[in-house]
């Protein structure tokens, strides 16, 4: 179990109104004595009630507007798009 200092629970809202939740921790690749050794950990995702939930308990949160466009879909396959749209008329 973490204190509220060592968690951070994070909210990632994009353009399109998707929210992805995650949480990261602060933990040592040496000895807690030793503040060069300690980082944050990788993001790891959690669930929006999980957020919801530790934000009410008072652990630190941040909410993160993401501000990349949406991805541009390239299809590769173009003669199965022509035959699909071929077949569904």
């Amino acid at each position: 179990m973490h204190s509220k200092h060592t968690v951070i629970y994070i909210c990632e809202e994009y353009l399109s109104g998707n929210c992805y939740y995650y949480k990261t921790e602060l933990i040592t690749h040496d000895s807690w004595r030793n503040p060069e050794s300690i980082s944050w950990s990788r993001p790891r995702p959690i669930s929006k009630a999980t957020y919801l939930k530790q934000k009410k308990a008072g652990f630190r949160t941040e909410h993160r507007k993401i501000k990349k466009s949406p991805a541009v879909v390239i299809s590769l396959h173009k003669e199965r798009d022509n035959l699909a749209s071929i077949e569904s008329s």
